[in-house]
């Protein structure tokens, strides 16, 4: 029997949470205040240890609150910090550097990762290379750097850190930059970040599929309804198969990476499907608003923007299915 997926009492709690605290959001506009507004509420420390001012939870209430925010795809720091920072943190930092790190967070603080990182260790815990596409750099208060299999912690202000702007985000160049260890062990900074990326598009898609079923449902043509036309029914109905399918599999994804039992079957499975199937459906999204899909200014381009840069940031279709098929092998063996 598989596992099921039914929310707890606390998890329902969670995602109603968010939904009040999000649901006045208009995105972009607003991100100060729905980032403020999150704190308030306690749900930016779901994941931070109780000890210092948080929930102790971990990645299923980390994915159960990006799934809320990417619903309204809030251009909030939620998937940088949470996924990249806090999670990689709690579970590999030491207890100072915890404490430094994660006892602002509920107030705010930003941090981010580099998830794809081209870093080598100079001597003296210095860094030389180059990060690419690593969110929210501009405003963290720290970043975690891969450097083989041990992640490093990068202050971004510090002298031989440069910070460059790039297409729908930021790049890191490091010449002798000073680091310092995250703890003392292996730490895997990509399985965190691609559940939580896969949880964020789950919510995108949802919300992009709510915007276009109230349109359908409220545009009439030739005195009827949108929605009433058997082609339009037809592909909302294929948009809808692959939202739920989204859902099913970030929740996967985000529950593995929470039992953390060597196995990234699931994992990889969610993140091939986001960016295989999650933006073909938001181009039906894009057709069935007819001209009003095509206005920069209507909040639907905000969800496209965010699955593009997430499939960036989890390194594409083929990437996804190398690495599912090195996890089949791996679970074969």
């Amino acid at each position: 029997m598989g596992p099921d997926f039914t929310l707890d009492d606390a998890q329902e709690a969670i995602v109603r949470l968010a939904g009040e605290v999000l649901g006045d959001s208009d995105g972009d506009g607003s991100a100060g205040r729905c980032w403020a507004s999150l704190g308030q509420a306690g749900l930016l420390g779901l994941a931070v240890p109780a000890e210092l001012g948080g929930a102790g939870l971990g990645p299923m209430a980390t994915g159960l609150l990006l799934t809320e925010v990417g619903r309204c795809a809030a251009g909030v720091p939620a998937w940088s910090t949470l996924s990249l920072g806090v999670l990689p943190v709690v579970r590999w930092g030491s207890p100072d550097q915890q404490r430094e790190l994660l006892s602002a967070v509920p107030a705010g603080r930003v941090l981010t990762g580099a998830p794809h990182a081209e870093v080598t260790a100079t001597g003296g815990g210095r860094l030389t290379g180059t990060c690419r596409a690593v969110p929210d750099a501009d405003r963290a208060h720290r970043i975690l750097v891969p450097v083989g299999e041990t992640v490093a912690l990068v202050d971004p202000a510090a002298p031989g850190v440069t910070i460059l702007p790039t297409p729908g985000g930021f790049a890191l160049r490091l010449a002798s930059a000073a680091a310092e260890p995250l703890g003392d062990g292996k730490a895997d900074l990509e399985r965190y970040a691609v559940a939580g990326a896969c949880a964020l598009g789950d919510g995108a898609l949802a919300g992009a599929l709510r915007m276009t079923a109230a349109h359908v449902r409220d545009r009439h043509q030739f005195g009827r309804p949108l929605a009433t036309f058997q082609a339009v029914a037809q592909q909302i109905a294929d948009v809808y198969v692959a939202s739920r399918t989204m859902h099913l599999a970030a929740l996967a994804a985000s529950w593995s990476v929470e039992r953390d039992d060597g196995g990234d079957t699931d994992l990889w499975t969610a993140a091939y499907w986001l960016c295989a199937e999650v933006l073909p459906a938001l181009r039906t999204c894009h057709h069935l608003h007819g001209g009003l899909g095509l206005a920069a200014d209507y909040p639907l381009h905000r969800h496209t923007a965010l699955v593009r840069d997430l499939i960036r940031y989890v390194g594409g279709a083929e990437y996804c299915l190398d690495r599912l098929g090195a996890s089949d092998v791996h679970r074969a063996e």
